[in-house]
């Protein structure tokens, strides 16, 4: 059983959890990028791999920035690297990339399996309604 505080979305490649666990995962998995989804904060663990990805939290039309988080996570993959991506608590922000994510990757096919998925990987994930807007939009045939 994972008694780490973070959880790999697809084995051994890309892993999500919070802000706090940026230490533990260099220390056990070491990423060669890490994904900061957090608008609201800049101190950072790892600054040499840090790319930050802002994603505004409680706010409406956040289309631009989730896909370009999608986007950036799925390049990283496809160039072979191991990726960790994160908000401030892991919920989110990092459920709405995570879903995103196994989406354009082709891992699942509906947002409701991705978010099942994505769910499975880290219990916490909990997507609001406005992003959730977002990733159909994102995603008009999920």
């Amino acid at each position: 059983m994972n008694n780490k505080n973070y959880q790999a979305l697809i084995d051994n490649r890309i892993f999500i959890g919070g802000a706090a666990d940026v230490k533990e995962m260099m220390e056990a998995d070491k990423a060669d990028v890490i994904y900061d989804l957090r608008a609201e904060a800049l101190e950072h663990d790892a600054p040499e791999v840090r790319v930050h990805t802002p994603i505004v939290d409680d706010a409406e039309n956040q289309d631009e920035s989730i896909q370009n988080a999608i986007n950036e996570v799925v390049k990283s993959y496809k160039e072979g690297k191991k990726i960790y991506f994160h908000c401030a608590g892991g919920s989110n922000r990092t459920g709405t990339v995570a879903i995103g994510t196994l989406l354009a990757l082709g891992e699942a096919d509906t947002i409701a399996e991705a978010e099942e998925k994505a769910k499975a990987a880290r219990a916490k994930i909990n997507v609001k309604p406005e992003m959730k807007a977002s990733l159909q939009r994102l995603f008009p045939e999920a």
